[in-house]
């Protein structure tokens, strides 16, 4: 099975404040003993972060965009399969041998043909039905011989399957004539040991097949009249008993096989696998990997196997922000600095949330608890998260301890905070840089829920308005686009500037908006916010009260 692996994951959009704690966070673990952990993304970096990485010489961490369970975590890749021409003896072998009930039924080249259920193959052949059924065979002179380690003496269309009946000549030859008399014979399949007058009486009449026991010879004279009249004849150790038992067995596995299978694939979704064997009549389905080849049989017990991912959310515990898929797998820790949202758990976890400046700063606080200084690059992050999202430890955010915990991580990092933290705003000022409008706007976006709304907040930080008024139109029209695309109740860009401490709003909302956001308006859907550096603590508890969350 896959091992278990660990992400430390922060929120959709990630800003530096994200991005670095998972990174140190992680750090913290491997240090403190954790196996199999490290850092990932939920989303791209902005040029903010890219500075940052850049400046310690890290690369950016995984990135996650979908951590739904997938089928390929929850299977054993070592499947036990059996050839289409193989006899139903070997596959009963396989299914004992490895303690399965099914088996895919393979071409050459691994692809499926079918599936051999046990259950099926159990009731055809071992529960009683009338004579004449229990009589058929479906096989061929190659498969009798596979089933019967038999040694062929004369064959004719050996490769050939064929419906026939099965006898045994254990009666004298008169008995046996009168037994045979109005049989077809190019339909019967005769087991006897070492009655020669039985032998020489089978290949007169020209049965299909004549199976002698025991090991037991066969003269000549007979063998020769069998070549002529086309009779395959084979001789095999096993004695009659064993051998009418094997013949029956003899059946290919492709004349047994279930042709309409449930298959799926390895990257499907476990969920997409639940649905198939909810409605399917068989137990289970092949899965295939990305050459059509069978890479292992799945189950409804693989169904209650947990996904082998883990994850540990920092900067955010909100599900509507996290990874896609955080909801399907197990979530161990969470170490925040926002207010609590609709987060649930089924085991108690580890949750960590300080109404600090920044996720690093509370990140920062763990290190020393554990007795642990951070390596210089990892001060380092800690301090550009630190010094993002408290905007240079200007935010109403900031604490005292944040303020302590800078002089500290500069110390450790060999940097001077505030020259740090003017050299972060100005590497991601830039709202030209930006790839497109709706890469500016969520850079760092985050949704939250009012009641039964939801909002839709971006924020960038600049050192003057000026770019951004020339932008305005453009902005607010990716701004209309996102919020019908997203279904949000209110949407809006909080520019920053984080020279003046100040802030401005572009949104669009209800026609209620204007008179009820208490901002004083500059132009349509622009506001001012003097004094407003931080969306979660000043900006976001008024929009929430302004919309009844």
């Amino acid at each position: 099975m896959p091992q278990e692996r660990v992400y430390v994951v922060g929120h959709r959009n990630p800003d530096t404040d994200s991005i670095c704690s998972a990174i140190a966070y992680a750090r913290l673990q491997q240090r403190t003993g954790t196996e199999n952990i490290e850092a990932a993304r939920a989303g791209n970096l902005n040029r903010q972060t890219e500075f940052v990485l850049k400046s310690v010489g890290l690369p950016a961490p995984r990135l996650l965009t979908d951590v739904h369970p997938r089928v390929a975590d929850i299977v054993r890749r070592e499947p036990v399969t059996v050839s289409l021409g193989a006899p139903l003896a070997e596959a009963l072998e396989l299914f004992h041998q490895h303690r399965v009930r099914l088996l895919p039924v393979v071409d050459e080249s691994g692809r499926p043909e079918g599936l051999l259920v046990l259950k099926n193959a159990a009731e055809r052949f071992l529960i009683p039905r009338n004579e004449t059924v229990m009589r058929q065979v479906t096989v061929s002179v190659d498969t009798l011989c596979r089933c019967l380690s038999a040694e062929q003496l004369s064959g004719f269309d050996s490769d050939r399957v064929e419906e026939l009946d099965l006898y045994v000549g254990a009666m004298a030859s008169a008995t046996f004539h009168d037994k045979m008399a109005g049989r077809d014979p190019r339909r019967m399949v005769l087991i006897t040991g070492d009655r020669e007058n039985v032998q020489r009486e089978a290949v007169e009449l020209g049965v299909r097949v004549l199976i002698v026991t025991g090991g037991l010879p066969v003269s000549n004279e007979i063998l020769d009249q069998a070549r002529e009249n086309r009779v395959s004849v084979i001789s095999t150790h096993f004695d009659t008993a064993n051998a009418s038992w094997l013949s029956r067995l003899a059946v290919p596995v492709e004349k047994v096989a279930i042709r309409d299978f449930v298959a799926v694939q390895l990257g499907d979704r476990v969920e997409e696998l639940r649905l198939k064997l909810m409605h399917a009549k068989d137990p289970g389905a092949l899965v295939l990997d990305s050459n059509g080849a069978v890479a292992a049989v799945a189950t409804k017990s693989n169904l209650l196997l947990p996904s082998p991912v883990k994850l540990i959310l920092v900067d955010h515990n909100e599900l509507s922000q996290a990874v896609s898929g955080a909801d399907k797998v197990d979530i161990l820790e969470v170490v925040d600095h926002h207010r609590l949202g609709n987060f649930h758990t089924d085991r108690p976890i580890r949750f960590v949330n300080q109404p600090i400046g920044s996720t690093c700063s509370v990140v920062a606080t763990l290190y020393r608890q554990a007795g642990l200084e951070p390596e210089p690059d990892q001060a380092t992050l800690l301090l550009a998260g630190l010094l993002s999202d408290t905007v240079i430890l200007k935010s109403p955010t900031c604490t005292a301890i944040d303020r302590e915990l800078a002089v500290w991580l500069g110390q450790l990092a060999g940097r001077d905070p505030q020259q740090f933290g003017t050299e972060l705003f100005q590497a991601g000022s830039s709202l030209t840089g930006y790839r497109s409008m709706s890469a500016l706007i969520q850079a760092d976006f985050k949704e939250f829920g009012a009641g039964d709304q939801k909002v839709g907040i971006g924020q960038v930080e600049v050192v003057s308005f000026d770019e951004f008024y020339q932008l305005k139109d453009d902005i607010e029209s990716e701004l209309l686009r996102l919020k019908e695309e997203k279904h949000l109740a209110l949407i809006g860009l909080l520019v920053t500037d984080i020279v003046e401490g100040g802030s401005l709003f572009l949104a669009h909302g209800g026609q209620e908006l204007p008179y009820a956001i208490g901002y004083p308006s500059l132009e349509p859907n622009l506001y001012e916010l003097k004094g407003v550096l931080s969306r979660k603590k000043q900006l976001m508890p008024h929009l929430l009260k302004v919309m009844g969350g």
